[in-house]
């Protein structure tokens, strides 16, 4: 099976397990999307982690998996599961931790950009390097990422950027030893899942909306929340452990 959900403690861990590079072909993407919607509809879950296994994240669409120009509907069918691999991880309803291990290259860049937090190995690169192969994709994310100069520069070049670089850019959140990404992803996601369930899924979605908003409607959106959240078990009981000096017990009601 190329991607693997594993959950535990309310975290699931999705693993891309492609070898050698972990590709992105049809079934591959397929397979995602159904994780990603599986985590968003479990109760069990709370928070996720998206990681490759071996020495790749995620080297982008699998050439050998390309659509068929000759066969009618087949090129949208691959835009649409392309397009929708993303959307699954961006729209999942519990905040997601990228844990870049290794290469991120074309879509697998785009796995990490649709995720909330970026975390990765020192070793990590990062590259559009679809100009390469005579094609062209990517430049609605990296915009979100990176300032107007770089973009076009990661995108007209298909240069690779190293994790360092993209730290100093202040796209990624952590960069660190090999052997420290999984427990530091891991130590973070545990932090997350220790907070009120219902709080986090209106915070990952308030984030997402902020996105799209103006600050003032934004604003007014975070308020709505915070007033239905207000009135829930979950907030009665984070205020009387905070006033008792003890850890809360949620319930995710």
């Amino acid at each position: 099976m190329s991607i693997h959900l594993e959950v535990s403690d309310h975290i699931a861990v999705v693993r891309l397990d492609k070898p050698p590079v972990n590709a992105l072909a049809r079934d591959t993407r397929v397979r995602l999307i159904e994780a990603f919607d599986e985590v968003s509809e479990r109760s069990d879950v709370r928070v996720a982690v998206l990681t490759g296994t071996g020495k790749f994240f995620c080297s982008g669409a699998d050439l050998k998996d390309r659509p068929d120009p000759e066969k009618p509907g087949d090129f949208l069918a691959h835009n649409r599961w392309t397009r929708e691999t993303g959307n699954a991880i961006r729209e999942c309803a519990k905040p997601v931790i990228a844990a870049v291990n290794g290469p991120a290259l074309g879509a697998g860049f785009g796995l990490m950009a649709a995720c909330d937090i970026f975390l990765a190995s020192e070793d990590a690169t990062f590259a559009m390097p679809e100009i390469n192969v005579g094609l062209a994709g990517g430049v609605s994310m990296l915009r979100t990422l990176l300032g107007r100069s770089y973009t076009r520069r990661m995108f007209f070049t298909g240069m690779r950027v190293s994790a360092a670089e993209l730290y100093r850019r202040g796209v990624l959140d952590e960069v660190l030893p090999a052997d420290q990404l999984m427990p530091a992803a891991m130590e973070l996601a545990r932090e997350l899942a220790a907070k009120s369930p219902l709080a986090l899924a209106y915070a990952k979605q308030a984030a997402n909306m902020m996105d799209l908003m103006p600050q003032r409607d934004g604003y007014r959106f975070e308020q709505n929340i915070t007033m239905a959240l207000s009135r829930t078990e979950d907030a009665k009981e984070a205020r009387m452990a905070f006033l008792e000096k003890r850890a809360p017990v949620y319930k995710g009601k």
